[in-house]
């Protein structure tokens, strides 16, 4: 009982936590920039459920803290469905309700009856904001803490492996990866793991002279100590930097939030590769997550934190700089996947309005509906497929068969 207790604390309770602030940052987006054009809200909520807190500003405003950690949303006034971009004819009777209830020109404060690329710029504001808590995550971490760069230094090569056919050796330091120049040893091995079957271009120094290398990553099975089984991509060799090597970097303001929005870039980069190679075929699924896969994710982080030094005020500072990284990471995700073209989505919102924005009307009720078919079972289809990966890689599946057997 115990033991189960703790396993729900140490793998939920974190996710949830992170979850909310996360969505909460993102609903913020939406309501601050709301505000600023003058739009009337109802409600910023941040859980669901039963509301434990309740209260209502002056601007008529409801603030609400529900009992279920898993997320919030703003409520517009005058929000008729779950698009929140009615037809025509939705317009219409929404605007001589709003005239009926509020008097001539009340409906100027609505939502839906703003220009519309004040309603784009609102509904963008929602990933925006957690790109901006992503980069403000990592420009706190690089002017407090600095960055430890530590160099790509080849101490091994593995026999038989594309390294070694391409004429890697033990001592060289890979400077860049198809032009791209390195810094840290984290770069090399984030290239080579998405590019299983593409020949990448090595820099390499060696003797005090530029040598020029190609190797072709092949995929492999690994077991990562966070995400799992999973298949990447890897050219056999081993970096280990000298102790003379590795430099610890501090940043100033400025510059630290540019290596903030580098290092967000990056990430946003990684996963449009990633996407890209596994629509075209080069890539398996398996490191597609849904909730139980990043709530595992969360608690195995939790655990390295803890167990990195059993000192508490260590073991308390690992763990926020856990979460607190998590928590950036997270955000580019909901920021990313918010933006895709599907009509739940803010980024289908923002179709929506590109086609309005151009037409002069809004899109056909039906063509809506059917929009918003094919996004839920879009969406659907993503979370059951991350969720099997992620009871796949839980080997949930074995142990029932071996309870079948």
């Amino acid at each position: 009982m115990l033991g189960a207790l703790g396993q729900v604390l140490t793998y939920i309770v974190p996710f949830l936590l992170v979850l909310t602030v996360i969505v909460t940052i993102h609903e913020l987006g939406h309501f601050l920039v709301a505000r600023a054009f003058g739009v009337k809200v109802d409600r910023f909520a941040i859980g669901f459920g039963r509301p434990l807190f309740s209260r209502v500003d002056r601007h008529g405003i409801e603030w609400r803290m529900g009992w279920i950690p898993a997320g919030g949303y703003v409520k517009f006034s005058g929000d008729l469905d779950a698009s929140s971009v009615p037809d025509e004819a939705g317009l219409n009777e929404l605007r001589r309700r709003v005239i009926a209830e509020k008097g001539a020109d009340a409906e100027r404060d609505y939502y839906h009856f703003k220009p519309v690329w004040q309603r784009a710029l609102i509904v963008a504001a929602g990933p925006a904001a957690n790109f901006i808590l992503a980069i403000t995550i990592f420009a706190v971490l690089f002017m407090s803490l600095g960055a430890q760069l530590v160099p790509a230094r080849v101490g091994q090569v593995q026999a038989g492996s594309p390294a070694a056919a391409a004429g890697f050796q033990p001592g060289d330091l890979i400077t860049a990866v198809n032009g791209r120049t390195i810094e840290d040893g984290s770069e090399v091995t984030r290239a080579v793991m998405l590019s299983s079957g593409d020949p990448l271009r090595f820099t390499v120094e060696r003797g005090g002279r530029s040598v020029e290398l190609t190797a072709t990553p092949e995929r492999r099975a690994e077991n990562d100590p966070v995400a799992g089984r999973i298949q990447v991509g890897r050219i056999g060799v081993m970096l280990e930097a000298r102790r003379e090597d590795v430099r610890h970097v501090r940043y100033g303001p400025i510059d630290a939030v540019v290596a903030g929005a580098r290092q967000t870039a990056d990430v946003i980069g990684s996963t449009l590769t990633y996407l890209g190679r596994l629509v075209t075929g080069r890539e398996s699924g398996d490191q597609l997550s849904g909730p139980i896969g990043i709530a595992k994710a969360s608690g195995s982080l939790t655990n390295m934190a803890v167990q990195a030094n059993p000192d508490p005020v260590a073991t308390a500072l690992n763990l926020t700089l856990t979460l607190v990284n998590l928590a950036a990471i997270l955000s580019i995700g909901i920021g990313f996947l918010n933006l895709m073209p599907i009509p739940v989505l803010d980024g289908g919102h923002l179709v929506f309005y590109a086609y309005e924005a151009v037409a002069r009307r809004p899109v056909a009720a039906r063509f809506q509906e059917a929009g918003y078919r094919v996004g839920l079972a879009l969406l659907a289809g993503f979370m059951l497929f991350a969720t099997w990966n992620d009871l796949q890689k839980l080997n949930l599946f074995q142990f029932l068969g071996g309870l079948v057997s």
